[in-house]
């Protein structure tokens, strides 16, 4: 039985961008999928690069990497919101995003936040509630004409 890769997360880099973008459109495109309708995920799977690269720039992001390889990435802005968190399809389940969330937590403490909280999507609920993220209401929104459910989830820090 082979044991869990060894996740490095490190600070975001301007020439990550690219890959970022990729791994986004993958992780909609082929994670996502089913959970969504194919109308929904093109309209998700969008990315503009030039507001893509402003916002990486905006606020802390953390990428994360499997032998040397983008294997995921996650940020957070300055009032706890974790915006965005994305795995590659072909490191599911092996610690990514639970790496990428250890090091945002780290942060936020550092930061004296006090709670984090995010927009999760279906895909996305079941790992926030197993890390401690409690959902506090469903709620209906609108992304190019496509109506997506999406949960507003939160986990208060440990003092």
């Amino acid at each position: 039985m082979q044991g869990l890769p060894l996740i490095e997360v490190r600070p975001y880099r301007a020439s990550d961008l690219d890959g970022v973008i990729d791994l986004f459109q993958r992780a909609v495109r082929e994670t996502a999928s089913a959970d969504y309708t194919a109308a929904q995920i093109e309209a998700w799977a969008q990315a503009d690069r030039d507001e893509w690269e402003l916002g990486r720039a905006s606020r802390p992001t953390w990428v994360g990497l499997v032998d040397g390889e983008l294997a995921g990435f996650a940020d957070l802005e300055k009032n706890g919101l974790i915006d965005m968190m994305f795995v590659d399809p072909l490191h599911q389940r092996k610690s990514v995003a639970t790496s990428l969330l250890a090091r945002i937590e780290a942060e936020a403490d550092e930061a004296g936040l006090t709670t984090l909280h995010t927009y999760s999507s279906v895909t996305a609920r079941p790992f926030f509630e197993y890390c401690g993220f409690t959902m506090l209401l469903a709620r209906a929104v609108i992304v190019r004409e496509q109506r997506f459910v999406q949960f507003v989830m939160e986990k208060v820090l440990d003092l």
